[in-house]
């Protein structure tokens, strides 16, 4: 007869403490909660809450990940220059820029200690970059536009879409200079985003019939929509593993593999769009946005999320 000794290669132990880096499939005894424990992998992606921004906005800027996240910028006018940062845990005000709302956004661009805020609306080329303390002025884009979409790092980033009006322009940033490179095949603003300078994705935007795009550092090529196409999605990750969350009143979550789109079973907690996000397919964060409830109502809610594959702890019970 099989023994869980002979299918894992090890026995089940008695431990006063979990073990540091469990395998999957371990089963173990915790002598000091008195539980049973495995270790097991998630099959469906699913959200967690965490702590509140300190104040409510969407079209907000992003950067960062999961546990060093940075919100900036809105088009709430009361919070249309303020700067917030993300510990894991809590959120706390940082210095303000130059007050301006529909900033890009969609998705992250650099980390939480070194980002551009890009653009505004009415359409405007002023882009600031922050070093983790301050803002400070940043050479302009060559196309003025607000709620356009991002990619890259600080030094190497991807700006494109927007409301010129509705724009396919992009440009490309090498720390010092903004170039124009070869357009969007399809006008649009408000698009979900996700990936590096030169290899990124453009999905969904307003019109709200807009598709996918994938960027590899020249063009862009249309390639599978999202089974949720809409406007004011939130992105992470990169281009063969991305997420889409969140949209125009909507908690679609969606993940990418680089040639489809696969909906997961569980969305969003907060029905939102425009929101802010960051991290990757398997960790990654959202923040803001603008809610459904009464027309359109302004968020502060965050909330984390955990892919699928992932590896977790469980308590096994017995009933």
């Amino acid at each position: 007869m099989a023994t869980y000794k002979g299918i894992q290669g090890f026995t089940i132990q008695n431990l006063s403490a979990d073990p540091s880096n469990p395998i999957e499939g371990q089963v173990w005894y915790n002598s000091t909660s008195n539980v049973w424990k495995v270790e097991e992998a998630t099959t469906a992606g699913a959200f967690a809450t965490g702590n509140n921004l300190n104040n409510s906005n969407y079209f907000v800027g992003s950067a960062g990940t999961q546990t060093a996240a940075l919100a900036f910028g809105s088009a709430n006018p009361g919070a249309n220059g303020l700067t917030e940062s993300y510990d894991g845990t809590s959120w706390t005000t940082q210095p303000t820029f130059s007050p301006r709302y529909g900033v890009a956004g969609g998705g992250a661009l650099g980390t939480q200690t070194a980002t551009l805020v890009i653009g505004g609306t009415p359409a405007t080329t002023t882009v600031e970059s922050w070093s983790g303390s301050t803002w400070s002025p940043s050479p302009s884009l060559n196309t003025g536009r607000g709620n356009s979409s991002v990619a890259g790092t600080q030094t190497a980033g991807l700006v494109f879409g927007g409301r010129v009006p509705d724009s396919t322009a992009t440009e490309s940033f090498n720390g010092t200079s903004w170039t124009s490179v070869n357009s969007l095949n399809s006008a649009r603003w408000a698009i979900g985003s996700f990936g590096t300078q030169t290899a990124a994705i453009a999905t969904g935007g307003e019109p709200p019939t807009a598709g996918t795009e994938s960027w590899d550092g020249t063009s862009w090529t249309t390639v599978a929509s999202s089974n949720t196409v809409i406007a004011g999605r939130s992105g992470a990750g990169i281009q063969t593993a991305g997420l889409a969350m969140g949209g125009q009143f909507s908690s679609a979550t969606e993940l990418w593999d680089g040639t489809s789109w696969t909906s997961n079973p569980t969305g969003l907690a907060t029905t939102r769009g425009f929101a802010g996000s960051g991290g990757t397919q398997t960790s990654a964060i959202i923040f803001a946005g603008y809610l459904p409830a009464g027309g359109g109502s302004l968020s502060n809610a965050t909330e984390e999320w955990t892919g699928p594959g992932v590896a977790v702890t469980k308590t096994i019970t017995a009933s």
